[in-house]
């Protein structure tokens, strides 16, 4: 299904009341030059144009169509656009599956009546094309004409309201309030808009993703075509979650799942709207930064000291300068001027534009990926800022000269004047907004560089449409490890016994120290069902004894000694994503530590590798306190061991959990100690 007519028409059909009068307003204040044609049973002129009485008047098949009347006229209505082969609508109406089951119904009729005609919606303003000027929308709207600029494509149409009030120069090519999703999501915004030269970037507000297959699909193909994707993502808390449900009908999703998602894509995440549009003015200028390493210059010592502190939380590096690179900005500056990274090149210059470039230049160009310059401007219906030319001329010469990547950031948000925002902008240097918010914006654009820059990984693995939990059967410890122990995975050596005597037998077999389980029960340290280093007969006896009333078998293994580490490696099955794994610090400590790691899949041994060094007991992993080193190699291996048994049962697991898995000291491997499988059989 093509949807480049509809998002750009030639001509669009208004059809209903105030609402879609609004619509013909926002469209002749914009300047949209195509045909209009208002639709509506009574009136006989809207806006200065004639009104046609019904879809069948009109003098033909529009390019698109806005649909401002009731949910169930808006499916008879959405049939004869169709049938007279309309390009697309929108479908502003609400009360479909958002509102029930009566709902979901309608929509289901609407999807019927609308054949292979695009459609965008149900439950949403619409959208708001810039370049075209075509605004199908019911509201005010502060945008304005563009030739080129970034897409922002939202869950909620009152989020794409404020978008565009925005007072921050990003230029906007589209905004699109999604709705229901019902034929255009977010894979179909994100593919039609990346095939569009005049787009620069993607920006999204995230309540749900339907369809993460779909997704990552289209970010990939995004990228291909060079146009990177930025995101925020709602619904980290439950309150937020059960709203997204009620608004917009979608899933919410596992906030870890989200971040591996976008992590794995090489979409940049957010956490304000602040930074995206930080962000898209990043990409729109720059794209991607090839890396974290900044360098800044100011004319005050506290500013400069007020990014170093930012920094410090987020990935950045205000790298050193080389010795050749520091002599050649000496040459440049007042003798009393220290150079170092940041550079509080101080006001000797300030007004001297010619030497000032030459300053900056020698600068900023070394090998940085982004150049800061501060620059907070004076208030303009109080302060004359004049005097701020000749410095922000010679960054502009300077940029000019060298060709390095350059922004001007501000401390304060408002202290960057939305015309001098537009001006940087047309001169190749973006202008950031606020300090927090420019450096969130920065940190999005190299993530997605950094992704950019490793290879591809392969597809998501695509869930089965439905999964009957009802027929899961949870293996015993026994017979989990059994069948781990067919995809390479290292268990103890073990027996199975019915008694205390059997028990004693099997322990001399094995050698001691050994360790005794009941077979059968979940958490068994709560209850007692399971006993460590047991080093004679008569412990062995004692423990089996004094398990008797919890299991009428019990599993006898050989201790495992030298451990360095115990991770957990689980995996859960999610709704939207299916089974994904979960690596993290194990043990009996495991819900109060809560420090674990969700991994997608397929996933790769460096991502498995990165996850397990993500974690906060990761000095673990490298001789803390004069531990030896583990054997991470035997640890990454093991849990790709699981992740090939996950693949290969991918429509039928419900659940795994290994913890602890052991982790040895280098060169000595791993040993899975205690596991649980729940699978359709």
């Amino acid at each position: 299904m093509s949807f480049f007519r509809f998002l750009r028409p030639r001509s669009i059909a208004v059809i209903g009341g105030r609402e879609a009068g609004e619509a013909i307003r926002q469209c002749i204040k914009a300047g949209y030059e195509g045909e209009i044609w208002p639709v509506h049973p009574k009136k006989d002129f809207i806006e200065g144009l004639k009104v046609y009485r019904s879809v069948q008047d009109l003098p033909s098949a529009p390019d698109t169509a806005y649909v401002a009347v009731n949910r169930n006229l808006t499916i008879s209505v959405i049939r004869e656009l169709n049938e007279m082969g309309a390009g697309g609508a929108v479908c502003y109406a609400t009360g479909f599956s958002e509102s029930g089951e009566e709902g979901r119904q309608l929509e289901a009729q609407l999807l019927e009546a609308s054949g292979a005609m695009p459609l965008l919606g149900p439950n949403c303003y619409g959208m708001l094309n810039y370049l075209d000027k075509a605004m199908l929308w019911p509201d005010q709207q502060g945008g304005e004409a563009v030739d080129s600029g970034v897409a922002i494509v939202t869950q909620s149409s009152n989020v794409a309201v404020n978008f565009t009030m925005q007072q921050r120069g990003l230029p906007l090519a589209y905004v699109v309030s999604l709705g229901n999703k019902l034929k255009f999501d977010l894979h179909d915004a994100i593919k039609e808009f990346a095939q569009q030269e005049a787009v620069t970037a993607i920006g999204l507000y995230i309540e749900g993703i339907t369809d993460p297959v779909a997704f990552e699909e289209a970010v990939s193909f995004a990228r291909d075509l060079g146009k990177p994707v930025v995101a925020i993502k709602s619904g980290r808390s439950d309150a937020a979650q059960k709203m997204a449900l009620s608004h917009t009908a979608s899933l919410a999703g596992s906030d870890e799942l989200m971040n591996a998602l976008f992590a794995r894509c090489g979409v940049g995440r957010v956490y304000s709207m602040e930074g995206m549009l930080e962000a898209l003015k990043v990409l729109h200028v720059h794209g991607p930064l090839a890396g974290y390493k900044l360098s800044s210059l100011s004319p005050s010592g506290g500013d400069a000291s007020l990014l170093a502190d930012a920094v410090e939380d987020r990935k950045f590096v205000l790298s050193s300068l080389s010795e050749q690179h520091q002599k050649q900005v000496e040459a440049t500056v007042h003798e009393l001027v220290s150079v170092s990274n940041p550079f509080d090149y101080q006001l000797y210059d300030w007004a001297d534009q010619e030497r000032l470039t030459d300053t900056f230049a020698a600068f900023i160009g070394a090998e940085f990926d982004l150049s800061l310059c501060h620059f907070d401007y004076p208030r303009g219906d109080r302060c004359d800022a004049s005097a701020w030319l000749p410095a922000q001329n010679a960054l502009v010469g300077a940029v000019a000269r060298t060709g390095a990547k350059a922004a001007v950031i501000s401390m304060l948000p408002e202290n960057m004047p939305e015309q001098t925002a537009k001006l940087l902008i047309s001169q190749n240097i973006v202008p950031l907004a606020g300090l927090n918010a420019g450096l969130e914006g920065v940190e999005a654009a190299a993530d997605i560089g950094k992704a950019w820059g490793q290879r591809k990984v392969d597809p998501l693995l695509k869930p089965a449409s439905a999964f009957d939990s009802e027929k899961l059967l949870t293996l015993n410890e026994a017979e989990s490890k059994s069948l781990l122990a067919q995809y390479g995975l290292c268990v103890p050596e073990s027996r199975i016994v019915t008694n205390a005597e059997e028990a004693g037998i099997a322990a001399k077999s094995l050698s001691f120290p050994v360790v005794v389980k009941a077979l059968g029960v979940a958490h068994k340290t709560d209850v007692g069902a399971v006993k460590l280093n047991l080093k004679s007969a008569h412990d062995v006896d004692k423990a089996v004894t004094s398990m008797a009333h919890l299991s009428n078998s019990f599993l006898i293994e050989k201790m495992v000694e030298d451990v360095v580490a115990e991770i957990i490696v689980g995996v859960v099955r999610d709704e939207q994503f299916g089974p994904y794994l979960v690596v993290g610090a194990g043990g009996v400590l495991v819900e109060l530590m809560r420090d674990s790691r969700s991994l997608l899949l397929p996933v790769t041994r460096v991502e498995v590798i990165h996850a397990l060094q993500e974690l906060r007991s990761a000095p673990l992993f490298s001789g803390f306190r004069g531990r030896a080193e583990a054997d991470l190699d035997a640890a990454a291996d093991a849990i790709l061991s699981v992740a090939d048994f996950v693949r290969e049962n991918f429509d039928t697991i419900g659940e795994l959990d290994i913890n602890p898995l052991l982790v040895r000291a280098k060169g000595k491997g791993t040993v899975a100690a205690d596991a649980l499988i729940s699978i359709i059989k």
